[in-house]
């Protein structure tokens, strides 16, 4: 019985010793699966004729290139995005991940590969000046569900915070007066306007700045290795710096000063 258990219990190391990297699964299967909203704008969204673009697209797609695999692209809101990364649905998320100690629980992380900070959004009118998110005490909030900005909004008590898919839904509410304001990404925030077609503009940044990054699953560290190696060449040879330039007009991989809080 003793040698049975003796087996049992080294074969289970075995198992464990040898199990596959994820980096061998996307290698065999030759695809790479990549989840984002394909509603945020510029980082991720559908273009004229139905396509996936935008800059966490192109990203993402020159990593797949980077692992000689091909990018296989899935769409979901973003409050199902990490607890499909989770369940297996797919290999990695990009869609500005902010980096947690509560998500690095359960996941691991690719090198950071951009930074921003929070900003208020307000109607073009306003009248009210909201330096902080303490002006926003008594007033409502539109967020994004299940994102870092709803977390920061919902630490600041007084304030009532209302949750939403994504940015055209709150960006529509605070146009028409249901919010009075909403946060969201520094670096979306004047793409989103524009493309929204809504008398809103920027407000006051508050925040520190936040860091992004690419989680997949934890205890594959040939996968992350290869994931930062990718990240790192293209930081190296521009090609970052020209995706990002496209987009923003500047290179989101270097951190910004820190907001006011």
């Amino acid at each position: 019985m003793r040698k049975l258990m003796t087996v049992l219990v080294m074969a289970g190391l075995a198992g464990q010793a040898f199990a596959a990297d994820l980096l061998d699964t996307v290698k065999q299967r030759g695809s790479l699966k990549i989840a984002l909203e394909g509603t945020y704008p510029p980082f991720n969204f559908k273009d004229a004729k139905q396509q996936l673009t935008g800059f966490d697209v192109e990203i993402a797609t020159e990593i797949a290139k980077r692992l000689k695999v091909k990018p296989e692209f899935t769409t979901a809101e973003w409050s199902g995005l990490l607890a499909g990364l989770q369940a297996g649905k797919f290999d990695i998320v990009v869609n500005q991940v902010g980096v947690t100690d509560k998500r690095k629980d359960v996941f691991d992380f690719s090198q950071p590969y951009t930074y921003s900070s929070a900003q208020l959004i307000v109607r073009k009118n306003e009248s009210r000046v909201f330096k902080s998110l303490a002006d926003l005490k008594g007033k409502k909030l539109g967020v994004g569900q299940g994102s870092n900005y709803a977390d920061m909004a919902k630490a600041v008590a007084g304030i009532e915070v209302k949750t939403y898919p994504g940015a055209p839904e709150y960006l529509q509410d605070l146009a028409s007066g249901r919010v009075d304001a909403a946060l969201n990404d520094s670096l979306l925030i004047p793409f989103a306007i524009k493309q929204a077609k809504l008398p809103l503009k920027a407000g006051a940044p508050v925040g520190e700045v936040a860091t992004m990054a690419i989680p997949f699953a934890k205890n594959n560290p040939q996968f992350k290795a290869a994931i930062d190696k990718a990240l790192g060449d293209m930081e190296a040879d521009g090609s970052f710096k020209k995706i990002s330039v496209k987009w923003f007009g500047i290179d989101v991989s270097k951190a910004p000063v820190a907001a006011k809080k």
